[in-house]
C-alpha cells in the first residue's frame, strides 16, 4: 500500500480524539444519569480530547520520524501549547462563564436580564440572553488523562497496514 493511503500520525490523532469523546460522554452519563449528545463533540471534561489528539500525534510522529526529528520537535511543541492552553486560558474562560451564569440567574430571579442591554438593536430588548458555555477547559487531571490515553492509542495503532 502506498504511503498516501494510510497516514499513521493522522489516524492516531483522530482515533484518540474519538475515543476520548466517547469516554467523556459515557462518564458524563454515569455521573448525571442523562445522555448528552453535546458531550460527543463539546470541549471540556474527562479525558481531554484535545490532549489525547496532540499527544497521540506527537507519539506517532516520534515513532515514525524519530525523537531527534524536526517533525517530532514541532509536534511536541504544539502538544505543549495545546495542553497549557486547555488548563489555562480555556479553563479560566469556563470558570468566568460559570460565574457570569450565576449572576444572570440571580438577576433573572428578580425579573431582570442583566445582559440584555449589552446586545445591539431594538429587537434585543425582547430576547432572553443564553447561558454561557461553561465546559471549555480542563483541570490538570483531565489533561493528564487525555495525554495518557493519546499515548496509549498511538502505541496500539499499527504504523503500517
Amino acid at each position: 500500500m502506498n504511503n498516501l493511503a494510510y497516514n499513521y500520525v493522522l489516524v492516531s490523532g483522530i482515533v484518540s480524539w474519538c475515543v476520548a469523546q466517547v469516554i467523556k460522554t459515557i462518564l458524563h452519563f454515569i455521573h448525571t444519569k442523562k445522555f448528552s449528545a453535546e458531550r460527543l463533540f463539546g470541549a471540556g471534561g474527562m479525558p481531554s480530547s484535545h490532549s489525547a489528539l496532540v499527544c497521540s500525534a506527537a507519539i506517532a510522529m516520534c515513532r515514525q520520524c524519530g525523537m531527534g526529528s524536526p517533525e517530532f520537535a514541532l509536534m511536541f511543541i504544539i502538544a505543549m501549547v495545546v495542553m497549557y492552553d486547555a488548563m489555562g486560558v480555556r479553563r479560566s474562560a469556563g470558570l468566568h462563564a460559570r460565574e457570569l451564569n450565576k449572576i444572570k440567574r440571580f438577576f433573572e430571579g428578580k425579573g431582570i436580564d442583566p445582559f440584555n442591554d449589552l446586545e445591539d438593536g431594538e429587537d434585543s430588548k425582547n430576547k432572553k440572553t443564553k447561558e454561557l458555555k461553561e465546559y471549555l477547559g480542563h483541570t490538570p487531571f483531565e489533561v493528564l488523562g487525555g495525554a495518557l490515553l493519546g499515548i496509549l492509542i498511538a502505541m496500539l495503532i499499527p504504523m503500517e497496514i
